[in-house]
């Protein structure tokens, strides 16, 4: 999770034919962050959930749906609002927006919420004000390519529109470009997906002709875990398997063993001196090798070393490509805390201070090759295995 502060969200009304509506008030539920895989609900008034009691809409259904599986999800982004029985009230849900203002602020957002999955559900807005629907593929097209070459590691699941009862030759014919936006990225090895949100809904589902009503909503969220699942990786692993895409255990020491050259990170020359260098090296169960995860909060971890107490740390707090990861006196700075990301089985470790992740320079695979920082692009040096060792 990652608001402090509780506030108070407006429901508005995502038409403007329905203008005159009441304008309704809900105090959302307290929650936190529980560390798991961090996903981003974003779209307009039906991804905050207007129409169901307290906001929350399909991220009611689909958090219920997660936990009960045994996924562990942290829900993000800017907005906040929902009922109690939604475990996590965070999103990226904005009412009345149109594509074009989704597009202004994803890099951003981005940025600041490092999410791991991305759930787009976006143009109905561009439908009910009849903004230019023929350039509106184009401009949901423009939305993915952002989320993509921002963060390559982001799955992103883009839903076609559920159906308008009032305008569904223009949903149609905007939905019909969809499937093609999405098969073109993912040709091109973008992690993108379709959700065909259309045919999980019908008109009877609407409450007011354009959002859904709870049992609606309800079908949403069952479409969007069912696209989850069959992702892996996306929402990491049922029955937060520590060691693996889960939680960390942060009682427990891991070697996190790189999947390009299955060395592991190591405290070189078994120093414990602030500023000691942190190479990769063959796997020998030393305690140079040994890391626990420290939650700083709003999932965050520091990883400190069994060796010496210390944590990683982006030397001199930088946000280049290619600066060095040291040890260093645990300080609680934003560049000496990590986000989880999962692929395959594999984490990423992404700076909070910088955005980027932690590599093996230059791809190497021999002995002593350094630790650095690097614009994350999803390599398999910038990958690791988390291996519980005690």
């Amino acid at each position: 999770m990652h608001r402090i502060a509780r506030r108070l969200l407006l429901a508005v009304t995502l038409c403007v034919a329905l203008a005159g509506g009441v304008v309704t008030e809900s105090a959302p539920a307290s929650a936190e962050s529980n560390g798991g895989t961090r996903v981003m609900p974003l779209g307009d008034s039906i991804t905050d959930g207007v129409g169901f009691p307290g906001g929350g809409g399909y991220r009611v259904g689909l958090w219920q749906r997660l936990a009960q599986n045994g996924y562990t999800t942290d829900f993000v982004g800017s907005g906040f609002n929902g009922p109690g029985n939604l475990g996590d009230h965070d999103h990226e849900g904005h009412s009345g927006w149109r594509i074009d203002q989704i597009d202004a602020g994803v890099v951003a957002w981005l940025r600041t919420y490092q999410p791991r999955t991305v759930l787009l559900h976006i143009g109905t807005n561009d439908i009910t004000q009849d903004r230019d629907l023929g350039n509106a593929p184009a401009r949901l097209a423009s939305v993915v390519d952002k989320i993509t070459s921002t963060s390559p590691q982001t799955d992103v699941f883009v839903a076609t529109l559920i159906p308008v009862s009032f305008a569904d030759a223009k949903v149609r014919a905007y939905n019909a470009a969809i499937p093609g936006i999405v098969s073109s990225r993912a040709a091109a090895g973008k992690r993108v997906h379709l959700v065909d949100m259309y045919r999980a809904l019908t008109t009877a589902d609407l409450a007011d002709g354009v959002h859904p009503n709870a049992t609606g909503y309800d079908k949403m969220a069952a479409a969007w875990f069912a696209a989850l699942r069959a992702v892996p990786g996306s929402i990491g692993n049922p029955s937060g398997n520590p060691g693996t895409t889960g939680p960390v255990d942060t009682a427990a020491w891991y070697t996190l063993v790189n999947r390009n050259s299955g060395k592991a990170i190591d405290v070189y020359n078994l120093s414990t001196a602030d500023g000691a260098r942190i190479t990769q090296w063959s796997r020998n169960g030393g305690t140079q090798q040994q890391w626990q995860f420290v939650s700083s909060g709003n999932g965050y971890y520091k990883l400190k070393s069994r060796l010496s107490g210390k944590v990683l740390d982006v030397t001199g707090r930088s946000t280049a490509d290619g600066a060095a990861i040291q040890q260093w006196s645990d300080n609680n700075g934003a560049n000496q805390q990590f986000s989880i990301q999962t692929i395959d089985g594999y984490v990423q470790l992404i700076n909070r201070n910088s955005g980027k992740a932690v590599e093996v320079q230059g791809a190497s695979t021999t002995d002593g090759g350094n630790i650095v920082q690097y614009s994350d692009w999803n390599g398999a040096n910038q990958q690791w295995q988390l291996v519980r060792v005690g």
